[in-house]
């Protein structure tokens, strides 16, 4: 992200993005919340991608270099803060609960923040934002070749159910060489990988308007009923909530 923007400020505002547009890379002096209360925001890093739906938000911390991106027609709420109420400094995906929900969309749609009411509203926001739960869809980002190019492969294809032994004949590495480096670089497992490449893709596509069942089969469950399992084990709701 070698073009990036620095925006000193991180804006409260709210703004309507088209589906597949964005806001190119930049950075901020200050911490901010990005929230979609429709649609489906993505936040991408050098090293990482985090996607978040009507349930989630996403922490951008100050210095973060970022870009957006929109799948379906999105609503986003963008919150700035120069105080880091959640102790947190790599981006993160947060659970929104209905309040917190109800308060980032007024809040960021206030005409004046500063009166007594405004500041109420934005002292029971940060207490809300403050004891959120972290929930996780993040892709991270491979730089070891090998693993670069198995990654880019399931990423065209998410729904090649191929082990890493076989995928890695195609990238010149062995299965267990693999393995030590989805470990080493990634922090996670090549199946706890691919199942947040799955969930990311699912989340694009269920924006889009694409049935449960065809979301399935396209990003690789062998049913539509397993989907469902993961999705609302991993994200606490059924797929059929975010259409």
């Amino acid at each position: 992200m070698s073009n990036s923007r620095h925006l000193p400020a991180a804006p409260t505002t709210s703004r309507d993005l088209a589906a597949t547009s964005g806001v190119t890379a930049h950075w901020h002096d200050e911490h901010q919340i990005v929230y979609a209360s429709r649609g489906v925001v993505a936040v991408h890093t050098e090293t990482s991608r985090w996607i978040a739906p009507a349930h989630r938000a996403l922490w951008i911390p100050s210095g973060a270099v970022h870009s957006h991106r929109a799948y379906g027609v999105t609503r986003l709420h963008f919150l700035g803060l120069t105080q880091n109420p959640l102790k947190l400094h790599e981006p993160t995906a947060l659970a929104v609960s209905p309040l917190l929900r109800e308060l980032l969309i007024t809040y960021t749609e206030l005409d004046d923040r500063e009166t007594p009411a405004g500041k109420r509203m934005r002292s029971v926001l940060l207490d809300q934002l403050a004891t959120a739960s972290e929930r996780l869809v993040r892709v991270p980002a491979a730089h070891d070749p090998r693993l670069a190019a198995v990654c880019a492969s399931l990423e065209t294809d998410p729904s090649d159910s191929r082990g890493l032994e076989a995928l890695g004949r195609a990238a010149g590495a062995s299965g267990r060489t693999l393995t030590r480096l989805f470990r080493d670089e990634m922090g996670m497992t090549f199946p706890q990988w691919r199942t947040q490449l799955r969930l990311y893709h699912a989340l694009r596509l269920l924006a889009e308007g694409q049935p449960v069942t065809t979301v399935a089969l396209r990003c690789g469950f062998a049913t539509a009923s397993a989907f469902i399992d993961v999705f609302r084990r991993s994200l606490g709701h059924t797929p059929g909530s975010y259409l």
